[in-house]
């Protein structure tokens, strides 16, 4: 058996798990349920921070590029200027194309100045501006061609008709711009267009040159050529457009008016052999009237016809002369004699009195006169006494 407990040692077993729990507690604190900041070691730390460096570096590399870029821009620069490849030596070093009328000397005078200068410093766009000032081009183009070469291509006019300026013979364009012809160059068959200035503002010319193409396009139309046998054309007065139709028997001045220029032609074609056959010379016919046709107005007798169709008209075609090309000669030794384009006043049909006339056996038929409702200043002074002394003559009557 074992020896008895004293009380010491009971007590010492009891407060074993006392002891036990409260030097746990000592040893193991509760957490607390706020974080409490730690302590931060300190950290030695640069002026600059990675971020800014980085940026900083990408920005070095970008400026020493440019300045780079930039060097080898001025060292070319000044190359190019200063190198004696890029110098145009000669006349021989403008190319030219799309010339055929426009002579090289005249397009090489606008570079005169050019030569022996850089090709770079040559201003393209005012070379242009010049070129376009010579009548026969109508658009051009300046290039560079590297290293010591300039290219220009010019796009010429294209002639449409003669005119008749003054003493001299140039050619005309469809918008009214007037060109000196390339002697001995080029054959042209065109009608000459009288009634034209040179010192005439260039917007007339090219309002009467779309009359002169009307008149074209109309007597062209359907393909019958009409405008062939045409070999002047009057058109000094826009109102009263006048053609000189050329065929086996002459030259005949034919007034058109402004309007129905095929109508009108193809009467005159209709009933032209009538005409010769009653007039013992037919020198010109004004179509302007609606159902009728005065002969030879331009002459001191105007006569005036119904115009009705007859089987003898249109039996006897016509031949029509065919102009002849011929070279344009800017000062012809000799020049055809052709009827005087004469204007010729006169209304309306509806406005007009016809009279009879008399009629012989040179020209038969019931020939009417036109009295136009305008009359002439001569005859207004002619015709001045005798009203003076009809008023006399009335005044007598009332006395």
């Amino acid at each position: 058996m074992g020896q008895p407990e004293t009380a010491p040692s009971r007590w010492a077993r009891s407060s074993e798990p006392a002891l036990d729990a409260r030097l746990l507690d000592l040893e193991v604190e509760p957490e607390s349920p706020f974080l409490r900041a730690q302590k931060r070691v300190p950290v030695r730390r640069g002026p600059v921070t990675r971020k800014t460096a980085t940026r900083l570096r990408q920005v070095a590399i970008t400026l020493v590029a440019v300045g780079c870029g930039a060097a080898a821009v001025i060292i070319a620069e000044s190359y190019a200027q200063h190198a004696e490849r890029f110098r145009i030596s000669s006349r021989d070093a403008i190319v030219l194309t799309g010339s055929e009328n426009v002579p090289r000397a005249q397009v090489l005078a606008a570079f005169a100045g050019d030569i022996g200068r850089n090709v770079f410093f040559i201003p393209v766009d005012e070379r242009k501006r010049q070129l376009e000032q010579i009548p026969w081009v109508r658009s051009a183009t300046v290039m560079r061609l590297l290293p010591n070469r300039l290219g220009v291509e010019v796009q010429e006019r294209s002639p449409v008709a003669f005119a008749q300026v003054g003493s001299r013979v140039m050619l005309i364009d469809a918008n009214g711009v007037l060109m000196e012809p390339p002697v001995g160059r080029a054959k042209y068959s065109f009608p000459v267009i009288s009634g034209t200035a040179e010192a005439e503002p260039h917007s007339t010319r090219a309002a009467r040159m779309k009359i002169y193409m009307r008149i074209i396009q109309e007597l062209d139309s359907g393909g019958a050529r009409y405008s062939e046998s045409l070999s002047e054309v009057d058109l000094s007065d826009p109102e009263d457009v006048k053609i000189t139709v050329a065929d086996d028997d002459g030259a005949v001045l034919v007034h058109l008016g402004s309007e129905n220029f095929l109508e009108r032609f193809k009467t005159y074609i209709a009933h032209v052999q009538g005409w010769r056959r009653q007039f013992q010379k037919l020198s010109s016919v004004d179509l302007r009237y609606d159902k009728q046709v005065v002969v030879n107005p331009d002459s001191s007798a105007a006569l005036t016809q119904p115009l009705t169709p007859t089987p003898e008209a249109h039996s006897a075609p016509v031949h029509l002369k065919t102009r002849a090309a011929r070279y344009a000669d800017p000062h012809p030794k000799t020049t055809a004699t052709k009827p005087t384009a004469a204007h010729f006043h006169a209304g309306p049909a509806s406005t007009s009195k016809p009279v009879p006339h008399a009629t012989s056996a040179a020209q038969p038929g019931p020939w009417k006169t036109l009295i136009s409702p305008a009359p002439a200043p001569h005859r207004s002074q002619a015709h001045r006494p005798k009203r003076k002394a009809a008023r006399s003559r009335k005044a007598n009557s009332f006395r």
